[in-house]
C-alpha cells in the first residue's frame, strides 16, 4: 500500500480568501477542466496593493517613462533612478512593484551607480490584469534594448527567477544577484493548488494547458536548470525561514552555478531580507 503524499511545506504565508477556495471546490465538483481554467485565471492575476508611503520617494524622484512591449502589446512603467555610466537593473517579484527594493536602490545611488527598474505588466503603475513569466522576460529584453547595457542585475523572488532565465538566454550583465528566487513553475502550481484545497490533478492539468498555450515545457524555465548556462559571478541570497520559497531552491541553484556564491540568512523571511542592512551592503560589495 503506497504512503499518502505529504503536503508541500513553506508556503504557509500564502493566504487565499475562503470564497475563492469555496468557488474552486464547487467548480471542481462538476468539472476538473473548468476548475483548472478557474485556477489559471486566479494564478495569473497578481494582487495590486496601494504603494506604501516609504516607496513614494523613489517613485516621485525617479524619471517615470512608458515602454511598449511589442510582442504582448502592453505598456509598462519604467523608473530611471539617478544618473551614472554604471547601470543596475532591478526586477521585483510577483505582486511587487518597481519601487519595492527602494532600500537597495538608494544604496546603489549612494555608490555612484544608477538604477533602472519597472512595474511588470499588471503590476504597479503598469496596465493590465493578468501576466506571466514570458511577459516578465519580454520586459527585461525590451528594457535592455533601450536602457542597457547593465553592469549588474538584482531580482527578488519571481523577478530573480526571471533574471536567471534572461541571463541564461543571453542578457549581458557582469554580476547577478538573486534574492529568494523561485525555482520551478510546476512546483509553484502545486503549492497554489494545495492552498486552493483542490485535487492534485488540477496542478497537472494547469501545467498541461500552460505548456500548450506557450508551446514549451515549463521545466525548461526551472532556475536550477538555467543556472547551468550562467557563467558570470552570481550571488544567491535566501532566508532559512522563507515561507514562500523553500531555502532548498537557493541551494539547488547555487550548486549549478559556475561562479556562484550563497548567502543564507535567518529570521528575515521572504520580504524583510531585501530590507536588511547587512544583506544590502553585501549586495553592494558584490556588484561593485
Amino acid at each position: 500500500m503506497s504512503k499518502k503524499k505529504k503536503p508541500l511545506k513553506n508556503h504557509n504565508s500564502l493566504v487565499i480568501p475562503r470564497p475563492f477556495i469555496a468557488l474552486g471546490k464547487a467548480i471542481q465538483f462538476f468539472s476538473t477542466d473548468l476548475a483548472t481554467q478557474y485556477v489559471a485565471k486566479l494564478f495569473s492575476t497578481p494582487v495590486k496593493v496601494t504603494i506604501p508611503d516609504r516607496e513614494l520617494t523613489m517613485r516621485n524622484s525617479a524619471k517615470n517613462e512608458t515602454l511598449r512591449l511589442p510582442h504582448c502589446e502592453k505598456d509598462i512603467n519604467v523608473y530611471v533612478y539617478g544618473y551614472s555610466k554604471v547601470k543596475v537593473l532591478m526586477v521585483h517579484g510577483w505582486a511587487g512593484r518597481g519601487t519595492q527594493l527602494y532600500q537597495i536602490a538608494d544604496k546603489v545611488l549612494e555608490n555612484r551607480m544608477m538604477v533602472i527598474s519597472f512595474d511588470a505588466p499588471a503590476h504597479g503603475l503598469s496596465k493590465g490584469k493578468r501576466t506571466h513569466m514570458l511577459e516578465f522576460l519580454e520586459s527585461i529584453k525590451e528594457i535592455d534594448k533601450k536602457y542597457g547595457p547593465f553592469d549588474a542585475a538584482i531580482g527578488h523572488s519571481f523577478g530573480a527567477m526571471s533574471l536567471i532565465n534572461a541571463v541564461a538566454d543571453g542578457l549581458k550583465v557582469n554580476k547577478l544577484v538573486a534574492i529568494g528566487a523561485d525555482n520551478s513553475i510546476p512546483r509553484i502550481f502545486q503549492y497554489f493548488v494545495e492552498k486552493m484545497e483542490l485535487k492534485p490533478i488540477i496542478s497537472k492539468k494547469l501545467q498541461a494547458i500552460t505548456e500548450q498555450k506557450f508551446h514549451g515545457n515549463l521545466d525548461s524555465l526551472t532556475s536550477e536548470h538555467k543556472a547551468l548556462k550562467i557563467n558570470i559571478p552570481t550571488l544567491v541570497i535566501h532566508d532559512s525561514d522563507d515561507k514562500y520559497v523553500n531555502v532548498s531552491s537557493a541551494v539547488s541553484i547555487r550548486q549549478n552555478l559556475k561562479k556562484g556564491e550563497l548567502l543564507i540568512t535567518n529570521g528575515l523571511g521572504h520580504h524583510k531580507i531585501f530590507k536588511n542592512r547587512f544583506v544590502i551592503q553585501r549586495i553592494i560589495d558584490f556588484i561593485k
